[in-house]
């Protein structure tokens, strides 16, 4: 086979995966959709359990109770066909790699994609009922705690992919260790000023509280130790 003719077939095959990734995003999205309300009334429950009695949540404009809704379906269903677009992604490079690559980048995906649903669910469980509680508790005499629908859906997307990415810092240490870019022993060294920036990544990505800044800056400190632990079973063999 030509050069021109591998060209090609490597170009249909990278539009056949795609369309098939579309397509399972859109079969994921449709089946959510009819659940839309219900899962916002689920992603809303760390909030409302923590609100004060006779309060409610509210929608400030016309299309929000639709929209908002809809778009908490719309990400359920990218995040329910997420291992779907991962295996057709693998599909597409893994003719092209090596055996011993296979064996690593295989798991390596599976890892990432558990850690960052890992992260959400922190987030959701943990996180949240924490925040929402000491914000409940702190909010002046005279004021009621009535947060709009489409304010909270971004808000809490922001944290799901805060925590998210940084659920992901052990795949980041291990791939800087085993393409032999940093050692494991620069890393252990590097401890307290990973320590110091935990915390100003914490500050930067979550919301000005004190709370939420320490509940995502201790987990990125302990996942970097948990990193540093697994990499040194593929740090390179240096020649003595």
């Amino acid at each position: 086979m030509s050069d021109a003719d591998s060209f090609v077939s490597h170009l249909l095959e990278l539009r056949s995966r795609l369309l098939k990734i579309v397509m399972g995003l859109v079969v994921s999205i449709v089946v959510f959709l009819p659940f839309s309300n219900e899962l916002y009334t689920w992603l809303a429950q760390p909030l409302l359990k923590q609100m004060p009695a006779g309060t409610h949540m509210i929608a400030t404009a016309v299309t929000t109770p639709f929209l908002v809704p809809m778009k908490v379906s719309t990400l359920v269903g990218i995040v329910a066909s997420l291992p779907y677009t991962l295996y057709q992604a693998w599909a597409f490079v893994a003719p092209g790699l090596y055996e011993h690559e296979r064996r690593f980048i295989g798991p390596l995906i599976v890892a990432s994609t558990a850690l960052f649903l890992m992260g959400m669910s922190f987030a959701y469980f943990f996180v949240f009922p924490v925040l929402f509680g000491f914000v409940a508790t702190s909010a002046p005499q005279g004021v009621s705690v009535m947060t709009d629908i489409g304010s909270y859906l971004d808000f809490v997307t922001t944290m799901f992919v805060s925590f998210g990415v940084a659920f992901e810092v052990p795949i980041a240490v291990l791939l800087l260790v085993k393409f032999n870019l940093v050692k494991v022993s620069a890393l252990k060294e590097a401890r307290s000023y990973v320590i110091v920036g935990a915390f100003i990544i914490g500050a930067i990505l979550t919301p000005p509280d004190v709370i939420s800044q320490v509940m995502l800056a201790v987990p990125l400190w302990l996942l970097y130790e948990a990193g540093v632990l697994v990499a040194q079973f593929v740090e390179p063999k240096t020649a003595s």
